[in-house]
């Protein structure tokens, strides 16, 4: 294989080790035509990022994380929970404000507590979301386009980021996968990744909705560091000494 450019080279080995379950030092090596002490440090990075785990002679996939059933199947689990969440999340959002929902069961809940507001205006990539709205006298709706992801119910990839980018806001709203003091916000789904990471770049006010499982796991992608979240709203049942680093980290946390 031709010499690639480094980001080119650690996105190949992500997809490897998580196809793969793990690799090792001079398979990369052979891989890619350049020297082990250059893998290790790809591997380092990598590990540093909360992607992959060190291993003797290479890296493996992190545990934490097992993939997740549809959103709709979703919307049933933990749903006490999440409807908390979400009451608290839609009251941060006041008439007249413009406002990205991201996909998930929580952030549908969040759409769902929105249906009597008053010059509201909501952008998303979310079918779901759209669709608790859809009937809103008083809520516009913006759907992006894209490539649907159907278990999300989701529109990610080139098209979406390209119209992310014509799009400025007062606030994101965001689910997310997994979520750790050392590796931040990570995705297991890595297509959606880069429009993650678009969607963050909307607003200057980033709001985190998450309950209990979701801590203490890491997936296979990166999204942001914990200190690029504004308002973090979860449940009380999160461990509260994680909770304390999450507000030393400057984020303003709600458990409800």
């Amino acid at each position: 294989m031709p010499e690639l450019l480094k980001e080119e080279r650690l996105r190949i080995t992500l997809e490897t080790v998580r196809e793969r379950g793990s690799v090792t030092v001079p398979e990369l090596s052979d891989t890619f035509g350049v020297s082990e002490i250059t893998i290790r440090r790809d591997l380092k990075e990598l590990a540093e990022r909360g992607l992959i785990r060190r291993a003797h002679g290479g890296a493996v996939y992190p545990a934490g994380t097992l993939p997740e059933p549809p959103v709709i199947q979703r919307m049933q689990k933990n749903r006490a929970y999440k409807l908390r969440i979400a009451e608290a999340a839609a009251d941060l959002i006041e008439d007249g404000d413009s406002v990205f929902i991201g996909s998930g069961s929580t952030t549908t809940y969040i759409a769902r507590k929105l249906v009597n507001r008053q010059n509201l205006t909501v952008v998303t990539n979310a079918i779901s979301v759209a669709t608790e709205l859809a009937t809103a006298d008083g809520v516009t709706v913006v759907v992006l386009g894209g490539l649907l992801r159907p278990s999300e119910l989701s529109m990610v990839g080139h098209i979406t980021e390209q119209a992310l980018k014509e799009v400025r806001l007062e606030k994101v709203f965001l689910g997310m996968r997994a979520i750790s003091l050392e590796a931040g916000l990570t995705n297991d789904y890595l297509p959606e990744v880069m429009t993650d990471r678009a969607i963050l770049q909307m607003a200057p006010k980033l709001i985190v909705v998450a309950d209990y499982s979701k801590f203490g796991k890491i997936a296979s992608a990166f999204v942001a560091s914990i200190d690029q979240i504004t308002t973090l709203v979860t449940n009380k049942e999160v461990d509260p000494e994680i909770l304390e680093q999450i507000r030393a980290s400057g984020v303003e946390v709600i458990a409800v």
